[in-house]
């Protein structure tokens, strides 16, 4: 148990206990070692040290073996065998579960997790999806966009909505931002519906998760919050990048305390190979960043995985609690492993570290934690504690039953909520668009009607004056040559003026109606 003499009891050695110091809990640690060799029971036995001082813990349950923390444990052959190792008696023994809260980003074997597309920021959600820089260079664009239309950016739905919204309006922004292609735009559509088609989607939206409910405590215990991730594990990037959010959202939010005389929070970081694995060089600087000074905010983490080296080492390096159980050499490679683990620990004169590595039984590990000044101590040989609480995982009722327990924190996160966001907001805009658009086409085929009554308009009016000049014309010329006819006669005899004029009135009106028609068509077609 944690006192501030001893610090934080994890294991045996030759010259007694073995301890992590309080003060010295947020410098971070590694746990590897090969499957089957002790990490998740040393993870439990960590984690459960740490709550009954009062320290909280976050940690991801891969075949829900985790969960039996909850649980009180008992006594078994393999236990009672090292009690006189650990210079325990079996009468003191007292087994007793931790405060638990389950949690699930999928809401099925948990209290739901979600965050906002938004709060992820455009590199995080481009490493969950799967894109190249030219596209997550696309999503900066976008966020860049919003961020300055002060729109909110939630689910799937709302960066859908966005995307589309992006290609229709890029040329506005191509000589600000740069060329935002419709390839790229297609790329991460048809990446959000893969994600869909996954559930990945319920992970986005509101109310999004508080970091500040990491920090419980229950009756002087810190609540351990375990993070069911058996389904999750089978989209290595979606779980690494929430975890990674996880961290980053603990580093921006909580303020800086210096060194305690124990952590605020202990966060255990499992299968922590996948969070480096397919990871770009500036992506990776800022999770380096991110380590280096979150354990001012009194954060520490510890990275459970099979090989120091699957961790670069400049984050290595900021690892200073060490645990390491046995590992395999089978092969070359696997010796070189077996070889740069063995040269992370500081020498101990009494055995050699490389074949210690190989010689270690199931509970057994080297351990080297940092000493009063922060430097490492000497590697030593030990064995690991067993856990007070269950071994191995619950059954469905307990889970429902601690679920039920926590009632509370399943109503605050339960039930996804839709608030106005980029969604409602670009519907709306789109919709006045086409209206917008609607009324424009009904005003321009408006003009486009009235110019054609006025064009016809015209020609009726040219069609007119055509007919009187061609009627005013004819008439005059027909009537002149008539008269003149009737007067001479078709025999060229004189005849009375009143005789000739009624032959020609009767001869201009027969002869005016072809001449007339012949000059309108002539005077419209000019």
């Amino acid at each position: 148990m944690y006192t501030q003499e001893n610090g934080f009891y994890i294991a045996h050695g030759p010259n007694g206990p073995i301890s992590i110091l309080g003060n010295m809990a947020n410098r971070h640690g590694l746990i590897a070692g090969a499957t089957g060799t002790g990490k998740t029971v040393t993870l439990q036995v960590i984690a459960e040290s740490f709550c009954k001082a009062g320290v909280p813990c976050f940690m991801a349950d891969m075949k829900g073996d985790l969960s039996g923390v909850s649980q009180p444990g008992k006594i078994s052959s393999f236990i009672e065998k090292r009690l006189p190792e650990f210079g325990i008696d079996k009468e003191s023994l007292t087994f007793e579960g931790c405060p638990v809260r389950f949690y699930d980003v999928f809401g099925e074997q948990g209290i739901p997790m979600r965050a906002t597309i938004g709060e992820m920021g455009p590199d995080l959600m481009g490493r969950i999806l799967g894109l190249n820089d030219t596209q997550t260079g696309v999503l900066n664009i976008l966020y860049r966009i919003l961020d300055e239309k002060g729109v909110l950016l939630d689910d799937v739905k709302d960066l859908r909505s966005a995307l589309d919204w992006l290609s229709r309006h890029a040329k506005e922004y191509t000589t600000q931002y740069g060329n935002v292609a419709p390839a790229s735009i297609g790329a991460i559509q048809r990446a959000l519906l893969h994600l869909e088609n996954q559930g990945a989607d319920k992970f986005f939206g509101i109310p999004s998760f508080d970091i500040q409910d990491l920090l419980a405590t229950r009756d002087g215990k810190g609540v351990l919050s375990v993070l069911a991730a058996d389904k999750l594990m089978m989209q290595p990037k979606l779980y690494s990048t929430f975890l990674l959010w996880l961290i980053s959202e603990l580093y921006s939010t909580l303020p800086e305390v210096g060194d305690l005389e124990k952590p605020k929070l202990v966060f255990f970081f499992d299968e922590a190979h996948m969070l480096f694995e397919d990871t770009s060089k500036a992506l990776t600087d800022k999770i380096e960043q991110v380590i280096r000074l979150i354990r001012s905010k009194g954060v520490g983490i510890f990275f459970i995985s099979q090989l120091p080296t699957d961790i670069p080492d400049i984050i290595l390096g900021q690892l200073g609690n060490r645990v390491q159980h046995a590992l395999r050499a089978y092969t070359p490679r696997d010796q070189k492993a077996v070889k740069v683990a063995a040269e992370t620990f500081r020498a101990n004169p009494e055995f050699k570290t490389e074949d210690a590595i190989l010689e270690l039984e199931t509970g057994e590990a080297l351990v080297s934690f940092l000493d009063e000044k922060g430097a490492p101590s000497v590697v030593e040989r030990a064995k690991v504690l067993f856990p007070l609480s269950q071994i191995g995982a619950i059954t469905e009722g307990q889970r429902l039953d601690i679920m039920n327990a926590n009632s509370d924190m399943t109503r605050k996160y339960k039930e996804a909520q839709d608030r106005e966001s980029v969604f409602e907001i670009f519907a709306r805009e789109a919709e006045a668009e086409a209206k917008a658009a609607e009324e424009a086409a009904a005003a321009k085929e408006a003009e486009k009607e009235e110019k054609s009554k006025k064009k016809e308009k015209t020609i009726w009016s040219k069609v007119w004056k055509a007919v009187v000049t061609a009627i005013t014309g004819t008439l005059a010329t027909i009537a002149g040559k008539t008269v003149s006819d009737a007067i001479t006669g078709k025999k060229g005899k004189n005849t009375s003026v009143k005789d000739a004029a009624g032959r020609a009135v009767k001869n201009a009106t027969s002869a005016a109606g072809r001449q007339i028609l012949r000059d309108i068509l002539g005077n419209v077609v000019k």
